[in-house]
């Protein structure tokens, strides 16, 4: 691709696309997610109508260039890789409509005669009346009523302007709010769709793990423990538990078997199951999310349901009003300005919006926030619960040492480590599975079905034996494995600055696999601001050994710990400080964590843990950094402060409008500008970002 730089500064750089006058909105999203990908571009923007980019580099300029010349925007493998939704298409929809409404406006304005306007403005006015009418039908005095008798009486006085005026910044508010809402509504779902890359497909009684772009309808994909559908299809064989709350909202969890029918997304919470695929990978997920938030209650607050309800509650009022002030003034436009004011416009705007857009702001951070009401019980939150490995530690662990007991060779334990663990979807199974590639030790299927323990370990059948792999827990007082004879000393001196995986075979000790789990850097540094932030109690719940959890607890600054603990001790943790009064959060990325994580009053998954935490949980944070527990605070707290201080601006506002338009220093017209104006203007302001 050739182009022309146009500005350069440090770190950034505008170029022009040569030989091309526009571009289609899927070329742009090719482009923008192409040079997105460079590892030295911080941001890459792409403004199809201009054929312009900006790019925002790290240091190095030549190699954004090189990248640029060596696009190809007709690669297909490059194609595929770009998500179907990028709000790109969106965006552009929303602002023709808005460019065009406003020069609409000023071409009636300045070319149309006033007997034309009045015509229109009349024949438009029927759609904000016949509002108001079905309202009252309905029972309910709702803010369209005002609306309506607002515009109707303006249009009864031939005061066509203010019917005008006050039609054309409904309109206008009526655009923002939509588009605002399907904006942050598209950003959430996008960040909630599937992202599957690999699957294990099943091909002569064996599983290969392939991309998802391999799999063809008809093909047959297995599906473990704890992690996602990623496809459409039929259950062929097996039998398992599947949480559908994705997609119907419903969180418990529906059996599925030989011939039952599931869906991309879904998570299997227990069991496995052979799926035939009868649809290849498209939007469908994306669609199912989108319209579950629209129609879902979780988008709405507390705060944002208290703002409609009173919205609503003081309609009444202000017709009351009206009419008491035309009673004793006799004076019909005191009584139209106290109509053309109220509270319900701002109010069912501005709060909406200020919730949508905190969680859009949060979706920039890497955080996924399932509706309103999370954002809300964040700021009140007083309490915080971790889980310590992938969470308070790095979500990437790594194997330290493989000692092998029984007369076992390390590299055979390590295979069958491997061979085990592939399926589970956990940061320490992964730090096995990546040891064993990283030593060229082949690990293929060896084993009969495998049995998932959830927050234990994996049992199987090897050659005729029952071979187990987990916690010293589930391997010798579950499954009551002994360790060899002679080797005791080996046992109990096992390095305890390491997390432990036992691997029993034939009911003995095979080998026992060290996880060096080392603290993230910043987790100290993260408490340390949450509490700043309004936390004050900070919890670490882990399963490993004392020694081991006693040291991280020391070290990150937690208030207290507890070691060796089970799922349910999280869960009944997190309720009974529910029952103390307390507002809890949980921080989780396994199996393991999900019960405490729908206990919780806000649970949050790491992003790249189980995916039925991810699940499960309300928010999503993402792996690399845990300030972004800190950003997700900061932006709750200032949402919450956002609230107050609209609630104040709006009671305040216009109730000075309504003092002034009964004294008579206001007309009719200027109040309902001023109104209108404010209405946007507050609304615009709830949009902004609230950190940074």
């Amino acid at each position: 691709m050739k182009c022309t730089i146009l500005h350069e500064s440090k770190g950034r750089i505008r170029l022009h696309i040569n030989n091309k006058k526009r571009m289609t909105i899927k070329e742009a999203d090719v482009l923008s997610y192409y040079l997105n990908g460079i590892e030295n571009v911080h941001q890459a923007t792409v403004y199809e109508r201009t054929c312009d980019i900006v790019v925002l580099y790290n240091d190095d300029k030549n190699a954004v260039l090189a990248a640029l010349k060596n696009y190809n925007g007709q690669d297909e493998e490059l194609i595929k890789q770009v998500p179907e939704n990028t709000g790109r298409e969106l965006n552009r929809m929303y602002q023709d409509k808005l460019v065009n409404m406003i020069l609409f406006k000023a071409a009636r304005s300045i070319f149309l005669p006033a007997p034309i306007i009045a015509a229109y403005t009349a024949v438009k006015s029927v759609k904000y009346i016949w509002k108001g009418i079905k309202c009252l039908f309905n029972k309910k005095l709702e803010v369209e009523v005002l609306d309506a008798v607002s515009i109707g009486v303006s249009i009864a006085r031939l005061d066509f302007s203010t019917a005008g005026s006050v039609m054309f910044l409904l309109g206008i508010g009526e655009l923002l709010e939509e588009w605002t809402r399907k904006k942050s509504i598209d950003d959430l779902a996008r960040c909630m769709s599937l992202n599957v890359d690999r699957v294990w497909l099943k091909k002569d009684d064996t599983e290969v793990l392939v991309p998802v772009t391999q799999v063809r309808p008809g093909d047959l994909i297995v599906v473990h423990t704890g992690n996602l559908i990623p496809l459409d299809g039929k259950v062929v064989e097996g039998e398992a538990s599947v949480n559908q709350a994705s997609l119907t909202g419903e969180s418990i969890a529906v059996m599925k078997s030989n011939g039952a029918y599931v869906y991309a997304g879904t998570v299997v919470e227990e069991g496995e199951c052979v799926i035939c695929v009868e649809s290849q990978q498209g939007s469908s997920r994306y669609d199912n999310i989108v319209s579950m938030i629209e129609n879902s209650e979780k988008l709405k607050s507390a705060t944002e349901s208290r703002a409609i309800n009173l919205a609503d509650k003081l309609v009444p009022y202000s017709l009351g009003g009206t009419a008491l002030t035309y009673l004793i003034t006799r004076n019909a436009t005191k009584a139209l300005s106290i109509l053309m004011v109220d509270f319900s416009c701002a109010l069912k705007l501005s709060m909406p919006l200020a919730v949508l857009s905190a969680m859009r702001e949060c979706g920039t951070y890497k955080i996924t926030v399932k509706g309103g009401k999370y954002l809300e019980a964040v700021a009140k939150a007083d309490t915080i619960v971790f889980d310590k490995t992938g969470t308070l530690t790095y979500a990437s662990p790594t194997v330290a040492e493989v000692i092998p007991f029984g007369g076992m060779d390390r590299d055979e334990v390590l295979k069958v480590a491997a061979c085990l663990e592939e399926h589970y979807p956990h940061s320490m199974a992964n730090a096995v599975v990546k040891e064993a590639a990283k030593e060229h030790i082949n690990h293929e299927e060896m084993h009969s079905q495998v049995e998932y323990v959830v927050a234990h370990g994996i049992s199987s059948i090897i050659e005729g034996k029952k071979t187990i792999i987990g916690s010293k827990h589930f391997v010798f007082e579950d499954e009551h494995a002994t360790v060899p004879e002679g080797e005791e000393y080996k046992f109990e001196n096992l390095p305890e600055q390491y997390s432990h995986l036992y691997l029993a075979i034939g009911g003995v000790l095979a080998g026992v696999v060290c996880i060096s789990d080392p603290l993230r850097e910043e987790a100290a540094a993260v408490l340390t601001s949450l509490k700043k932030l309004g936390i004050k109690k900070t919890v670490m719940m882990t399963g490993d050994n004392e020694r081991t959890a006693a040291a991280i607890a020391k070290q990150v600054g937690v208030d207290m710990y507890y070691a060796e603990v089970l799922p349910e001790d999280k869960a009944n943790f997190v309720e009974s400080e529910k029952a103390e009064g307390r507002t809890v959060i949980m921080i989780g990325d396994g199996i393991n964590d999900s019960p405490a994580l729908s206990a919780a009053d806000v649970g949050i998954a790491i992003s790249d843990g189980a995916a039925i935490a991810r699940e499960i949980a309300d928010i999503t944070v993402g792996a690399d950094n845990l300030f972004e527990l800190v950003m997700l605070k900061m932006i709750a707290n200032g949402l919450q402060k956002r609230i107050n201080s609209n609630y104040r601006f709006v009671i305040g506002f216009n109730s000075m409008l309504i003092a002034l338009g009964v004294a008579g220093i206001l007309p009719p017209a200027t109040s309902a500008l001023l109104h209108n104006v404010s209405t946007l203007g507050i609304s615009v302001k709830s949009m902004t970002n609230l950190v940074g």
